[in-house]
């Protein structure tokens, strides 16, 4: 009875590989993709038609409904297919569209790469690094520093709490970026959000140009300086320094984000611009030679205490430094015991460098009190007097001498 129905079996293999040869099919064999008709689809399970021969299955992981393309297949649908077994249990090919979309995927990241194309990734995850994204099922990296400026997270003070708050907030959307690293050895995928928005607004950036003044609005404040859109959409900074012409130690204290302002181009690279707000404000250090003279006795205002000196407020617009040895501090004193901020002292303005935007100074003696700015012009106004007068008054006397001694000759 077993040896007639391995015979019946056999005869039945032997007549599928005659049909095979007749009809010049041939099995695929495992890593080959294959190509055919959708017969039925669940959520379980594929099943596709190959070649109007052969039967495929596809289930479990490697149905790949994570991706659009194999996420809503119908009956009659063409689709491709890996074979990863040639036989199954039930006699059919098994079949993946996992690895079929994976290879699809890689090769769209190739040619990204290659052609500086746009792609757009899923971003499942955050750290304080920035954001795992995903293209179909490949994961890969967007750092923070590749973020456009739109998604860039500016927190003030740079908390790192509120920073990964911020960056959580994308998971789940879909982002435009390019491939800026792509090693498939290490499985290390860097995309840049950044790189597409300088693209796109460097037909923008182009009727700008070094010198030009234009209206910004800010639109974020950081520790190092202020944020600020002008134009369309265009972005530009304005560091700490290029704020004000006086010291500035927290931008936030003058400034606030939807704030309006007008500020100078002073440089562009690439797509980054930067600005300045102070350049198109007087110079106030141009009169400052004229308001404070070396050796006047200022009041001022300490503004900040640091290992090497004092900060000193003068007046709302120069400030001045006045080093640690200009001080007269013990072996044993402490700045930070002597001095605090806020305490208006005396000082002696010891150099001054209008061009250099400095001011020197050392604490005056005790009992010398403050003069304004004209005593002191006068002051050294008198002084400059009395030296062009000294020549004069020894060249007269030698006249006097030289006729003296004449007359008794």
């Amino acid at each position: 009875m077993a040896d007639a129905e391995n015979k019946d079996d056999a005869a039945v293999g032997s007549e599928f590989e005659k049909l095979l040869e007749k009809d010049n099919t041939r099995i695929p064999q495992v890593g080959e993709i294959v190509k055919g008709t959708i017969v039925a689809a669940s959520k379980a399970e594929v099943k596709m038609d190959v070649d109007g021969v052969l039967m495929g299955i596809i289930r479990g992981p490697e149905l790949y409904n994570e991706v659009e393309e194999f996420a809503n297949l119908k009956p009659g649908d063409e689709i491709e297919a890996a074979v990863i077994d040639t036989e199954n249990e039930n006699g059919e090919l098994e079949l993946s569209f996992r690895l079929v979309g994976q290879e699809k995927a890689w090769n769209k990241l190739r040619q990204a790469l290659k052609d500086k194309s746009t792609i757009k990734v899923k971003i499942v995850d955050a750290n304080k690094g920035g954001l795992l994204s995903r293209y179909g099922q490949i994961e890969g990296f967007l750092p923070v520093s590749q973020l456009a400026p739109d998604n860039y997270p500016r927190i003030a003070g740079g908390d790192k709490s509120r920073i990964l708050e911020k960056l959580k907030s994308f998971v789940g959307q879909e982002f435009e970026v390019a491939v800026i690293t792509l090693n498939e050895a290490e499985n290390k995928i860097i995309f840049s959000e950044k790189d597409v928005w300088n693209k796109k607004q460097r037909p923008a950036l182009d009727k700008y140009r070094v010198g030009m003044s234009v209206d910004g609005r800010i639109t974020a404040i950081t520790n190092f300086g202020v944020f600020v859109s002008f134009g369309e959409n265009i972005e530009g900074l304005i560091h700490i320094s290029e704020l004000a012409w006086q010291r500035i130690d927290s931008p936030s204290a003058m400034y606030h984000v939807g704030d309006s302002i007008p500020a100078e181009i002073i440089s562009i690279d690439g797509a980054k611009v930067f600005l300045s707000a102070k350049r198109l404000l007087k110079d106030p250090w141009l009169e400052a030679s004229a308001k404070y003279k070396s050796g006047q006795i200022v009041s001022g205002e300490i503004l900040k205490i640091n290992p090497f000196g004092l900060f000193v407020k003068l007046d709302e617009e120069i400030h001045g430094l006045a080093h640690i040895s200009q001080l007269g501090l013990g072996a044993k004193d402490k700045l930070g015991e002597l001095y605090k901020p806020g305490e208006v002292k005396s000082f002696e303005v010891v150099s001054i460098s209008p061009a250099e935007h400095r001011l020197g100074l050392k604490l005056a003696s005790e009992g010398a009190a403050p003069a304004p700015a004209e005593k002191a012009v006068a002051a050294e106004a008198v002084g400059e007097a009395s030296a062009e007068e000294k020549p004069a008054k020894a060249e007269k006397k030698e006249k006097k001498e030289k006729k003296e001694k004449s007359a008794k000759e």
